[in-house]
C-alpha cells in the first residue's frame, strides 16, 4: 500500500511538473539545467522530480546540481547525503561557499542580501558549467505568498514568475514546481524520508514571510479556493476596473 501511495504521489506531481514545463516553456530539447540544491525539502523534491523526468527524454535535457554554502549563516547540510541523492539520478553536484556583510547595504534586508549572494553564486556556476537555465525549488505557496508580500509591502502587483529572463547574465530562472503546493511537497518528503537540514538563521525573525504565510493559511480557511483565485488573478487583470491617472 505504501509503495502504491508513493507511486500515485509521484505520478500526480510529475503531471504538474509536465504541465508547468509546457504551459510556461520552461525546458526545451537540448537544455542543460542547473538545479539550486539548498538541501531543504523543496530543492530535494525538485532534484528528484526533474531527475525522473530527464530519464524519459521528452524533452531531452541534462542536469547539474549546485549547493551554495553561506559562511556566516549556520546551515548544517550533510554534503554526503546530497551527493548520494544526486548520484541516484546521475546528477553531478557542485558545492561552493560565499558570504555577505549586512553592514555594506543597510537599505536591503539581510534576507535579501543572503538570497542575492546565493543567486549570484548560482549564476557564476551556471555560466562555468554552460547551463543557460537555473531551476529553483519555489512552489505555488511561495509564489502566492510573494504576490501578497508585494501587494502589502511594496504596493506592486507582481511575484516570482515560472520563468524569468535574466538579461544581465544571459540565462533564465525557471520554477518547475510552480503548480505544486507546499503540502504536496511535505507529503513527498515524508514518503521519501528526506533528511531535514538544520537552519539557525539569526535574521529569520526579521522577515515578513512567516507572517504572510499565516495570513495565507487564514485566507484558505475563509475561502478554500483562494489558492486558485489568487493564481488566476495574475492572468485576469481587469485594467478597466483599476484607477487610471489622467495625463495632463
Amino acid at each position: 500500500m505504501a509503495k502504491k501511495t508513493e507511486e500515485e504521489l509521484f505520478r500526480r506531481l510529475d503531471g504538474k511538473v509536465v504541465r508547468a514545463l509546457r504551459m510556461y516553456g520552461l525546458i526545451a530539447d537540448g537544455d542543460k539545467v542547473l538545479i539550486g540544491l539548498s538541501g531543504g525539502k523543496d530543492s530535494l523534491a525538485l532534484m528528484e522530480l526533474l531527475g525522473r523526468r530527464a530519464r524519459i527524454y521528452r524533452p531531452k535535457f541534462t542536469l547539474v546540481a549546485a549547493h551554495v554554502r553561506m559562511r556566516n549563516i549556520p546551515y548544517e547540510v550533510d554534503e554526503t547525503y546530497l551527493r548520494t541523492a544526486c548520484e541516484a539520478y546521475n546528477i553531478p553536484l557542485i558545492v561552493e561557499e560565499t558570504e555577505f556583510d549586512p553592514s555594506t547595504d543597510t537599505r536591503r534586508t539581510p534576507c535579501f542580501l543572503c538570497s542575492w549572494m546565493r543567486r549570484k553564486a548560482l549564476f557564476e556556476i551556471a555560466k562555468r558549467m554552460e547551463c543557460r537555465k537555473i531551476a529553483l525549488g519555489h512552489h505555488q505557496d511561495d509564489i502566492l505568498e510573494t504576490l501578497l508580500l508585494n501587494l502589502t509591502h511594496q504596493g506592486s502587483f507582481g511575484t516570482m514568475p515560472p520563468k524569468l529572463r535574466m538579461k544581465k547574465f544571459d540565462m533564465e530562472i525557471i520554477r518547475p514546481l510552480c503548480l505544486i503546493s507546499e503540502a504536496e511537497l511535505v507529503s513527498l518528503a515524508q514518503l521519501q524520508h528526506y533528511q531535514k537540514q538544520v537552519k539557525n538563521c539569526p535574521y529569520e525573525n526579521l522577515s515578513s514571510r512567516s507572517s504572510i504565510k499565516r495570513i495565507f493559511r487564514e485566507l484558505e480557511t475563509i475561502q478554500p479556493d483562494v489558492r486558485h483565485s489568487l493564481w488566476n488573478s495574475m492572468t485576469n487583470v481587469q485594467t478597466e476596473y483599476l484607477p487610471q491617472e489622467v495625463q495632463m
